[in-house]
Formats: structure tokens, sequence, C-alpha cells
């Protein structure tokens, strides 16, 4: 893995993990959120550190360079944290849509029992 990636990953994991805290500081994140981006952080910046480890998978898995596993991985991680975004939209979805249900019967109960009494 050359030092200009590893320089790279070193930066881009700081700076991530600035964002991460400055957002928590502002209550602009959740905590369980956030939990997720540290780990991503710390998981590049133990890769970048101890390159050893990138060697020693890439082997392992039988990728032709250690910079191709580092790549997999962000990947990977990006992918697992898409996923649970497009669960946490489907479960929202689900309940807008079952409070607009209890929006609308609620209003045509009012509606109801305001012609009964006029």
């Amino acid at each position: 893995m050359s030092i200009v990636l590893r320089i790279a990953l070193i930066l881009g994991a700081l700076f991530a993990l600035s964002i991460v805290v400055r957002k928590v500081r502002k209550s602009k994140i959740r905590i369980a959120d956030s939990v997720y981006w540290v780990c991503a952080a710390v998981l590049l910046l133990i890769l970048a550190i101890f390159p050893r480890i990138a060697y020693f998978f890439a082997d392992l898995l039988g990728f032709l360079s250690p910079s191709n596993f580092v790549f997999l991985v962000v990947i990977a991680l990006m992918l697992l944290k898409l996923f649970n975004l497009a669960c946490d939209v489907s479960r929202l979805t689900d309940k807008v849509e079952q409070l607009s249900q209890e929006v609308a019967l609620n209003k045509k109960e009012r509606g109801d029992s305001r012609e009964n009494k006029g």
C-alpha cells in the first residue's frame, strides 16, 4: 500500500472523526448513528497505520493489491450503511402511512359527530 494512500486514509479518517464529534456536540446526529461512523473511521485508521493487516487479508482473499482490499472494505462499509438507511426509510414510510390513515379516520369521526349534532 503506497504512502500516499496511507496518508489519505489517515487524513480522511481524522476528518470524518472530527465531523462526527462536531455533529454530536451540536446534537445534529444521533449517538447510535455516530457509533457507526466512529467505528468505520477507526477501522480505516487501523488499516492505514498497520498496513500489514491489509497485506495479510489481501493475500488471504487473493487480491492483487492491498489497496484493492482497502477499497473493498470502504465500499462494503458504505453498502452496509446504505442498506441500513433503506431499512430506516422503509420503516418510517410505513409509520407515515399508518399515521396519515389514523389522522384521516380521526377527521372523519369528528366530521360525522359534528354532522349529527348540527
